[in-house]
């Protein structure tokens, strides 16, 4: 087979694969823009229901925040309470139902009042998610999300080869504004796709691992030649009730010096351990990537996970989310992954604009032949 047929091969797999996922590539991308500053969106949001919290001298301990939700809201389940940011920011608490909904409880952490409470899945950041990992269609959305992001990957392959910067460097950048309006589509195409195509693929890849996370993460410690972590097992203990909680926030600082706790997630069954979520000063994720497991019941370490010394699987699932969200380089990479969301919307409407030119000479073409032939 000869470079033209090769060619025309991934031209036409380029060409149906954006035709077929581009719109739905479209909404993810552009969800994906909004949803780069979720966290500092959520706080406002926060802030402007609830109002501002003054910060004093000593917060409340997290034991006693936890005692304080659980006793307002009986009827739900803690499973995770997140400590504050700032010494403005709220302790959260996240509540579960029986219906599966997830509500969101806010408590001062120098009064121990509950300023607040909110179902998750109803604020605006919450739609967001939906629409952006499922098209709020449930399972079945997620996995439609996921394919559409694995071929976002093939597309970015294809696109790379078909870019005709490979014969002349400077082509592939330049954009002709002074030329036919066909010619100037074409270019903004080439541009915007060459500029996002690593971050495009990366936010693809991601996705799809993220959404087929059941199969994805064994190949993942599979390719990496590493074992994937055991499990952690608490041992009941008759007539004995969880270890203060207190107790074992200590015992996390004890096991992982200089790291600060961010959430804390209880156990869901007897058997669970409890884990505490930590971050170190190098680590750049917001919330950390170092998890320390705690028996419930003796207050025994199961497992430290210091993220800056784990193993390479660990490594890459933990790179997902800065990758995918662009916050590995702070600042600067967080506004360039707003652009990088418009990407699939710009590269869609140019590659919408050149298929109809296409098809409209090919129709005048046909129209030509066949009054020619009468």
């Amino acid at each position: 087979m000869n470079r033209k047929k090769i060619r025309d091969i991934v031209f036409y797999l380029h060409q149906y694969i954006g035709f077929f996922v581009g719109l739905v590539l479209v909404i993810v991308g552009l969800t994906g823009s909004l949803l780069v500053f979720e966290q500092d969106f959520d706080r406002l949001m926060i802030t402007q229901q609830y109002g501002q919290i003054t910060p004093q001298q000593v917060q409340l301990s997290p034991e006693s925040v936890v005692n304080t939700i659980e006793a307002a809201r009986r009827d739900l389940k803690l499973f995770r309470v997140y400590l504050p940011d700032t010494p403005s920011s709220p302790y959260v608490g996240q509540l579960s139902s029986t219906d599966e909904q997830r509500i969101e409880v806010f408590v001062n952490p120098y009064t121990g009042k509950i300023i607040g409470e909110r179902i998750s899945d109803n604020t605006l950041i919450g739609m967001l998610l939906k629409l952006h990992v499922s098209l709020m269609a449930g399972e079945t959305g997620t996995m439609f999300v996921g394919i559409a992001a694995f071929l976002m990957c093939i597309l970015t392959v294809t696109g790379l080869v078909l870019w005709p910067g490979w014969r002349k460097l400077i082509t592939g950048f330049k954009i002709k504004f002074d030329a036919h309006p066909k010619r100037v589509n074409f270019d903004i195409h080439k541009v915007a796709g060459i500029v996002s195509v690593v971050f495009l693929f990366f936010t693809g890849f991601t996705g799809f691992c993220w959404n087929f996370y059941d199969l994805t993460e064994p190949i993942i410690y599979a390719v990496t030649l590493t074992s994937k972590p055991s499990e952690r097992i608490s041992k009941p203990i008759p007539g004995k009730s969880a270890f203060g909680l207190t107790e074992q926030l200590k015992i996390a600082d004890a096991a992982l010096p200089g790291a600060v706790i961010k959430s804390i997630y209880f156990p869901g069954k007897p058997e669970d351990a409890l884990q505490i979520r930590m971050k170190l000063p190098q680590e750049s994720s917001n919330y950390g990537d170092s998890n320390v497991y705690l028996d419930q019941y003796s207050g025994k370490v199961l497992r430290v996970d210091n993220a800056l010394k784990m193993p390479l699987g660990d490594r890459v699932l933990n790179s997902f989310t800065p990758l995918h969200y662009g916050t590995f380089g702070g600042l600067p990479t967080r506004i360039l992954y707003i652009f990088v969301g418009l990407a699939p919307l710009i590269l869609f409407i140019t590659s919408f604009v050149m298929w109809k030119h296409r098809y409209r000479i090919k129709s005048t073409t046909g129209f030509i032949k066949r009054f020619v032939l009468k």
